[in-house]
């Protein structure tokens, strides 16, 4: 029987190696290792392990990377049916992570076999994205009680942060397609974003200015309304995050996309991202679960009640 407070390490633990999932991977294209291991699931021909080399090594210790994540997801996904009290949310997202992961791996076969096309390179990195959502949602979701919980803000703050997230989707493509069209490659020879890396980094910075000003409309909005001092500071740290990942952004492209920087802005575009998730989630304010009987709830919780909800202001 899994604890929720275990439940929520493994969670944790889980989303902690997606991040480092992500991290690895940039390092690949990064340092030109794509084709470090030319061959999938074997790196090369019949060989499983690398040569001795640099990039065969790189490749080979995303793969790592992507083994430890295979387990710790999987040991999730086991844990959320030996969880007490049971949750059949947990239990659905979880099995998303799992999802998830085979996605991944199929689409990262591909990458290999396409010899690093930058369309399927970009595909696989927004998957990872997808991934990073889930587990994010999961570990917010198993720190409380099940239910959606009370809007703490007005609708109008709601549905605000919502068209946020889809503006922060539209950046973060706009910058994996820039990053399509820049030299990281991940490989010699692999075919590139058929647009220009200065009008695809203009695009890019375009979405972000438009994400960022839809942002500051929120905080403005939070203020006016006299929100919760809560939500306003974690509004407040969702718009820090933009703005060193923008000081980042501006200074790798001024600096003739130096990898190292590169790497840094790949990475905190996940953190941006989780960011957000988390700010949009606090909206609501939520009851900490009550360890009940063990049943599960018709609604997803065991041996409580979901909270109430009550009228969401105008």
């Amino acid at each position: 029987m899994t604890s929720p407070r275990g439940f929520l390490l493994l969670c944790r633990i889980s989303l902690a190696t997606i991040v480092l999932n992500v991290a690895t991977g940039a390092a690949v294209r990064l340092s030109d290792s794509g084709l470090g291991c030319p061959d999938w699931p074997t790196c090369a021909h019949s060989r499983l392990t690398p040569a001795a080399s640099l990039h065969p090594v790189i490749e080979f210790g995303n793969r790592m990377v992507v083994f430890a994540l295979v387990i710790t997801c999987a040991l999730t996904y086991v844990a959320s049916f030996t969880r007490r009290p049971a949750r059949r949310d947990l239990r659905w997202l979880s099995g998303g992570l799992i999802l998830g992961i085979l996605g991944e791996s199929v689409l990262g076969a591909v990458v290999v076999y396409t010899k690093l096309n930058a369309y399927v390179v970009m595909t696989h990195f927004m998957l990872g994205i997808a991934l990073l959502t889930v587990s994010v949602v999961l570990c917010l979701r198993a720190d409380h009680a099940p239910g959606r919980g009370t809007l703490a803000v007005s609708r109008r703050v709601l549905l605000l942060t919502r068209a946020y997230l889809v503006l922060l989707v539209v950046a973060l493509v706009a910058g994996t397609a820039t990053t399509g069209a820049g030299p990281h490659a991940g490989g010699k020879g692999a075919k590139r974003v058929d647009v220009g890396l200065a009008d695809m980094s203009r695009i890019h910075a375009e979405a972000v200015w438009v994400t960022a000003i839809a942002l500051l409309v929120i905080l403005w909005a939070l203020w006016r309304s006299d929100a919760p001092s809560h939500v306003q500071e974690s509004g407040r740290i969702l718009l820090g995050a933009m703005v060193a990942q923008g000081v980042i952004g501006y200074t790798q492209y001024l600096t003739h996309l130096p990898s190292l920087l590169v790497g840094i802005h790949v990475v905190g575009a996940t953190l941006v991202w989780s960011t957000a998730l988390w700010f949009h989630h606090g909206l609501s304010d939520h009851l900490p679960e009550a360890v009940g009987d063990g049943r599960e709830s018709p609604g997803g919780g065991a041996g409580i009640a979901a909270p109430a909800q009550v009228p969401e202001p105008a």
